[in-house]
């Protein structure tokens, strides 16, 4: 899958190594970097010590009595009463490698796009909140429909599918005209795309993960409300701050220090949301000139912006 992201095309001119640029991806501390990165870092830690737990020959004793234990999100209440602070680590927890992989591909893909229109804040609260509305649904139906009933003490959630979910449908009902290019498919609609996957996931529901799909619709219905509210003017993320969560993604925001410039100043809250207010309004003018002539109709300076503005 390719999406029409310009932040993706810039320098396109010239040849780049690939290495480079995810390392300079990773390196410029943006949001969506930093989940990627937490997801990554506990899989590989994961698969690691996985390695060291098949040479002593306890891989089993490892990965279901341990991490799928006390990280994985369980359905049964019993059990998650013991381990309540699954509803948060199984959104950062995978243990197949082409799990991770996949998920991490959608987060790119679609966190890009996320950020293009909306902040870094409200990324990291739809994942969050994302992943919990996943998990709620996820327990809630094998709590309420029979057909669980045998598998229900048992069961448990893990990946970040919830959230990422979250993120698709939140940015596809935000911004329902998003145009992104298929492989054998061609153009179109962000929104279109997202409604057939959902549907797709519905009907899976009956295959043998019922409860990774039930977790997908979970998140994806926070992100359809997310979407929603926020286009009438209410950001649904802003009531739930997780400020003791957010430590881990954010770095507290430096203001300008007065220096050999004696007419340094710090800037102001206001200030500093006026050149914000500003800086957006030229994003949407070029981003709106990107619909309306294509990429390639920026110039030097307006690929610029957008490039400079991608890594924040």
């Amino acid at each position: 899958m390719r999406t029409n992201n310009p932040f993706g095309n810039h320098g396109a001119y010239q040849q780049r190594n690939p290495f480079d640029d995810i390392k300079r991806f990773f390196k410029n501390g943006s949001m969506l970097s930093k989940l990627m990165a937490y997801n990554i870092i506990v899989w590989l830690s994961i698969a690691i010590i996985g390695v060291f737990a098949f040479l002593f020959g306890s891989t089993s004793a490892f990965i279901d009595g341990f991490i799928t234990k006390w990280f994985a999100v369980p359905a049964d209440l019993s059990n998650l009463i013991q381990a309540p602070w699954t509803l948060f680590t199984y959104m950062f927890l995978h243990i197949d490698f082409f799990h991770i992989l996949f998920n991490m591909l959608w987060l790119y893909w679609f966190g890009s796009i996320f950020t293009q229109y909306l902040t870094k804040r409200q990324l990291l609260n739809t994942y969050i909140i994302g992943g919990l509305a996943g998990a709620a649904l996820y327990i809630l139906a094998f709590n309420i429909f029979p057909a669980f009933n045998d598998v229900l003490p048992f069961s448990r959630a893990l990946g970040a599918s919830a959230s990422v979910m979250a993120i698709v449908a939140a940015i596809s009902f935000y911004v329902p005209d998003y145009n992104i290019q298929l492989l054998f498919i061609g153009r179109i609609k962000l929104l279109y795309f997202a409604l057939i996957y959902l549907v797709m996931d519905f009907l899976m529901i009956k295959s043998g993960n019922a409860g990774g799909h039930i977790a997908h619709l979970g998140g994806a219905l926070y992100g359809f409300a997310f979407a929603m509210m926020l286009r009438k003017g209410k950001d649904l993320g802003s009531v739930m701050s997780f400020q003791w969560f957010r430590k881990m993604f954010y770095k507290p925001r430096m203001q300008a220090k007065p220096g050999n410039n004696q007419d340094a100043r710090p800037k102001t809250d206001d200030q500093y949301s006026y050149d914000k207010a500003k800086q957006q309004q030229e994003i949407d003018r070029i981003l709106d000139k990107i619909a309306k002539s294509g990429y390639s109709s920026l110039t030097r300076e307006e690929k610029d912006k957008l490039f400079n503005v991608s890594k924040k």
